[in-house]
């Protein structure tokens, strides 16, 4: 059977960029898609919808960013059965993980519906703003549950090579969520509690289609699934997506521990660094994407003995991800004012704007580095080697979170960013010192 993208075979650096492109298209559509509901009531309903969504967003991310890593975690798996052509139980281990993750992903909703107004309180969110931040989390985690199905989905869609199913699904998915955006505040005048309705509704239904697409990709491949959930790789897959999950996080877990920092200078300081953060998590997703296309790509060649070709792939990824870094440093400094003014009026919100373009603009200057760490951490979690892998995520996140709190209320909201490119670096020299070493090339997830 031969895939579209032939990651086992074809040139390194071409097939993994062609296989990272329709993620990365798929992941900008992702973020267009959360994205949206900030610009509609940022312009529709008024700054403080905007700062009520984007408290909520810093929450949000973080169980986002907990199902992407999940599913890039546990189909590590699914990549290096299929690189070793063992069809039945690569389909044991989608299905494996199909199930733990909707049973996980019920749990964490069920905890995010009862216990978002306490955290917000504990976060120290504006009282003008806080009502509607509970509304629109209360009714966010109602579609917990598809949410974490989609992104299973999909990252089995990419492990199997075929990264072009999800795009096309995200972007109906995106057209949806932004339609039903503007029908639920400009013909229902919901505010922000019809944009948390529009997204629960277009995530609900991308994901049962994408249930079925994999269900009929899946007869492609012949074998039969031997059962249903394997426990052994169930924690096999765990011992993975553990840290995957904790890399994913790093970003939002940080925008969550921040917010408290954040909350304090007043609701025009959030409603800007709302922005600010929605544009970061644009401009990361090239790099983060780059970073999974590696991961797959050496999970598939680990899996079939052909090791030398992952270091190729790496190689070739430090340029792609240069390429990236050259063209967001160009878009964020000539155009950094009209894209902050989607979200906020520079003339209305004045200090709300300075804040989101002084954002933009300096972490722009750094995106390499996430970059170079999401494709050294791809490596190791292809491999399983994922203990310094977790431990260089944590002292990212660990940095961040405490320079930022530490010292903002003494020099100002600007640490906040200032600490992030500081993370990312640290996390990448210590991730690389640990992939000189060679360790993860004896590494042996599957058997042979």
């Amino acid at each position: 059977m031969r895939q579209k993208v032939d990651l086992i075979n074809g040139k390194p650096g071409q097939s993994m960029f062609l296989f990272a492109l329709p993620m990365i298209a798929g992941n900008l559509f992702q973020q267009f898609y959360n994205m949206a509901d900030s610009i509609i009531v940022g312009r529709f309903v008024g700054e403080d919808a905007l700062a009520a969504v984007g408290a909520s967003y810093s929450f949000t991310t973080v169980f986002i960013m907990v199902a992407i890593g999940g599913g890039m975690g546990a189909s590590v798996l699914v990549s290096q059965y299929l690189g070793a052509r063992k069809y039945g139980e690569m389909k044991t281990a989608v299905s494996t993980f199909l199930l733990a993750f909707a049973v996980f992903g019920t749990l964490l909703a069920l905890f995010g519906f009862f216990a978002n107004p306490t955290i917000l309180k504990v976060l120290k969110t504006p009282d003008n703003i806080f009502a509607d931040a509970v509304t629109y989390l209360q009714i966010y985690f109602v579609g917990l549950p598809f949410l974490f199905m989609y992104n299973i989905l999909a990252a089995n869609f990419n492990a199997l090579g075929k990264s072009e199913i999800p795009l096309y699904l995200l972007i109906f998915s995106s057209v949806l969520n932004v339609f039903l955006d503007l029908v639920m505040v400009l013909v229902f005048h919901l505010g922000v509690a019809g944009v948390a309705i529009a997204t629960v509704l277009a995530q609900g239904v991308s994901s049962l289609i994408s249930f079925a697409v994999l269900l009929r990709k899946l007869k492609e491949y012949g074998a039969k699934t031997g059962r249903l959930f394997d426990v052994g790789m169930f924690f096999g897959g765990l011992k993975i997506a553990i840290p995957s999950i904790v890399q994913q996080s790093i970003v939002s877990i940080g925008l969550l521990l921040t917010q408290s920092a954040v909350n304090v200078f007043g609701s025009s300081s959030v409603a800007g660094y709302s922005a600010g953060m929605r544009l970061e998590s644009i401009c990361i997703v090239p790099m983060i994407a780059t970073g999974n296309a590696m991961s797959t790509f050496a999970a598939q060649n680990l899996g079939a003995n052909k090791v030398e070709r992952v270091r190729e792939g790496y190689h070739a990824a430090y340029r792609i991800i240069i390429g990236f870094a050259v063209l967001l440093l160009v878009i964020s400094q000539l155009f950094c004012r009209p894209i902050v003014s989607l979200f906020v009026s520079e003339t209305e919100s004045a200090v709300a704007f300075s804040v989101g373009a002084a954002c933009f603009r300096f972490e722009a200057c750094f995106m390499c580095l996430i970059g170079f760490k999401s494709i050294t951490d791809g490596i190791l979690r292809a491999a399983g080697d994922v203990n310094v892998y977790m431990l260089a995520n944590l002292v990212n996140l660990t940095l961040r979170v405490s320079v930022a709190r530490l010292l903002s209320p003494v020099f100002g909201i600007e640490v906040i960013w200032y600490a992030v490119p500081l993370g990312w670096a640290v996390n990448y020299l210590i991730s690389y010192t640990w992939y000189r070493t060679g360790h993860w090339k004896k590494k042996n997830l599957i058997g042979q």
